[in-house]
């Protein structure tokens, strides 16, 4: 019967196949956490499907003393404590894969952008002068050229390096804490940060929320970048100082910026990037296509691979 499957609360909604499918395995509860009724079904939960904005932490483990496996619908796992999930007992899934490929498209989208001037038009054709003076005037970079300087060499990052390195014949640098060389199957070259920084055309940020990667790219490392450098940050708002950024975005010690992430998220009216010409702003867009945002809400099959006590594909690391 129904009432004999184990509960599992869903906070943040989901893909509605993944839904669907979850509901035929488990007795299935949507409830945000602003929700009268969250910490009800919090006590009762034998699972618990989150995205990004509920907190998995010491205080919400207590009160969920069934609980026996949180899975996120996501690559990053900043808001889930997974030592305190271990201390309880209760396993953590996520899923690293489901946004690769997304991402890495979003951050040539902005490349692009920054770097070939397009001039849009799409209302009122220009004048004939105008249309000539452009033509003549704007001018771009071409990526086979430039070098593009990747700071954590993760699943992403690695996407990221591949176009480079074999779709647009760029040179490829990279930085990362840990040796990835066997995983890195295009031409790119391992360096240390202060290498990286003043080598690179484009810097790309792709590392995650660790403890010491707060303001990991500030004053300092902005300041050995070229003057002709852009800057791209899809990973974590915090890793990037914007109000660094923003001063040296003013004073033309930087060429161009692309953010799609913030701290703190969303961005506040005072924001330091806002009203800079060559600076693009997204609301955390990057890996939000439709074949992402699926691949993500199937984190559900490790959770109820768990409950069914099978080993999950991705346990947290």
């Amino acid at each position: 019967m129904n009432s004999d499957k184990p509960i599992v609360l869903v906070t943040e909604g989901s893909h509605p196949g993944p839904l669907e499918w979850l509901a035929q395995r488990v007795r299935m509860v949507e409830a945000k956490i602003t929700d009268p009724s969250f910490n009800q079904h919090l006590t009762q939960a034998q699972g618990m499907v989150v995205r990004t904005y509920t907190q998995i932490n010491e205080a919400l483990l207590r009160k969920a003393p069934g609980l026996k496996v949180v899975g996120r619908g996501g690559v990053g796992l900043e808001n889930i404590d997974v030592a305190a999930c271990r201390k309880h007992g209760v396993q953590v899934v996520y899923t690293p894969d489901a946004n690769t490929l997304a991402v890495g498209d979003f951050v040539f989208g902005y490349i692009l952008q920054l770097l070939r001037p397009w001039a849009l038009f799409n209302q009122k054709a220009y004048e004939a002068a105008q249309f000539k003076k452009i033509r003549d005037s704007v001018r771009g970079y071409q990526l086979n050229e430039l070098t593009i300087g990747i700071l954590g060499m993760g699943r992403v990052g690695r996407r990221v390096g591949h176009i480079a390195a074999d779709g647009f014949g760029m040179r490829v640098l990279y930085n990362d804490l840990a040796d990835v060389s066997s995983l890195v199957k295009f031409p790119a070259q391992s360096v240390d940060k202060e290498t990286l920084y003043r080598s690179a055309d484009i810097l790309t940020i792709h590392v995650d929320m660790r403890p010491g990667n707060q303001d990991l790219v500030g004053p300092d490392a902005l300041d050995l970048l070229k003057p002709t450098a852009i800057v791209i940050n899809t990973s974590r708002g915090q890793v990037l100082n914007a109000q660094a950024l923003a001063n040296a975005l003013r004073h033309g010690k930087l060429a161009g910026a692309a953010l799609d992430v913030f701290d703190p998220e969303p961005p506040t009216p005072n924001f330091p990037l806002l009203g800079i010409p060559n600076v693009l702003l997204t609301p955390h867009l990057a890996a939000r296509t439709h074949t992402a945002i699926e691949n993500m809400s199937w984190v559900v099959r490790d959770v109820v691979a768990v409950l069914e006590g099978q080993p999950p594909k991705y346990p947290a690391p």
